[in-house]
């Protein structure tokens, strides 16, 4: 699969709270860096420990959607700028925007580290 078609499935799947499908489309030795606790994050390695942080995200939050806004290739490298909303506990619709560089070795993402404004 090509890269631009493995970060597009990658995302779509991630805004349907798929985790099998996410899974599928990263190494077994994945580095994700995720964008709390502030300042730095966490650092999960691992395909077992980078799907329980998702796991817990996608069960944990009300909602989500995850909206893709431009993506850069740059051979064996992305850059995705994206849109985070959730539902609030007042009924209202939170949101965050951020950007991943992601890098991808034999068309799996290898690599996912998450910042966000704010």
């Amino acid at each position: 699969m090509e890269p631009g078609a493995v970060v597009d499935r990658f995302g779509d799947a991630f805004d349907h709270c798929d985790l099998e499908t996410v899974m599928s489309l990263v190494t077994d030795d994945i580095v994700f860096e995720s964008t709390s606790p502030s300042p730095d994050g966490g650092r999960f390695e691992g395909a077992d420990a980078v799907r329980a942080e998702w796991a817990k995200l996608f069960a944990n939050t009300a909602e989500p959607h995850f909206e893709t806004e431009e993506t850069v290739l740059l051979g064996d490298r992305a850059v995705v700028r994206w849109r985070y909303s959730w539902r609030t506990d007042s009924g209202d619709r939170g949101h965050v925007r951020g950007v991943d560089v992601l890098r991808l070795r034999d068309g799996r993402i290898a690599e996912k580290l998450s910042y966000v404004k704010g």
